[in-house]
This record gives C-alpha cells, structure tokens and sequence, in this order.
C-alpha cells in the first residue's frame, strides 16, 4: 500500500489583515493496482472528462484546471470516494 500526503500553507493579506490557509489531503492505496497515486491522478482526470461529456465544464482546449469550475465539482465527487481535500482559515 502507498499514501499520499499534500499540504498546502498560503499566507496573504487582505484589507491590511494577514490571513492563512492551510489546506492538506491524505490519500490511502487499497493494492497495488488501486494505489493512492492511481487515485489522485487518475480519478481527477476521470471525473473532469465525465463533467465535460456532461457538458457541466464550459471550457474547452488546453486549460490549467484552476478555476470554480473545475476544483469544485471535481473535489466534491472526490469527496463522495473518500478523497478529502481539508481546508482550514487561520485569521
């Protein structure tokens, strides 16, 4: 079994106040077929050309996957597999 672990640490300042988000995600492996790389690769992928088939994603052509449009519908499903991207704001 493999696991994947992400965490992300954004410091900024809005309206004069610094602000930090921590974000993170632990993913386990099930085999070595169903590995935690697998998933964290390959689901994502799956799930935007399903949105796209459904014509949910409006953009088209190459495009870096950064907008609403995309990380919302696709974390959620994520979520619905058990794949949890956690977000915390520190004020």
């Amino acid at each position: 079994r493999d696991m994947i672990v992400m965490w992300h640490r954004f410091r900024f300042s809005q309206e004069g106040k610094e602000r930090v988000i921590q974000a993170s995600l632990v993913a386990l492996g099930d085999n070595s077929v169903q590995t935690a790389m697998a998933k964290t690769v390959g689901l994502p992928l799956a799930i935007a050309v399903k949105l796209l088939l459904q014509e949910k994603i409006n953009s088209r052509g190459v495009v870096i996957p950064v907008s609403k449009e995309f990380y919302e519908a696709v974390l959620a499903e994520l979520k619905e597999l058990g794949i949890v991207l956690q977000e915390n704001v520190i004020d």
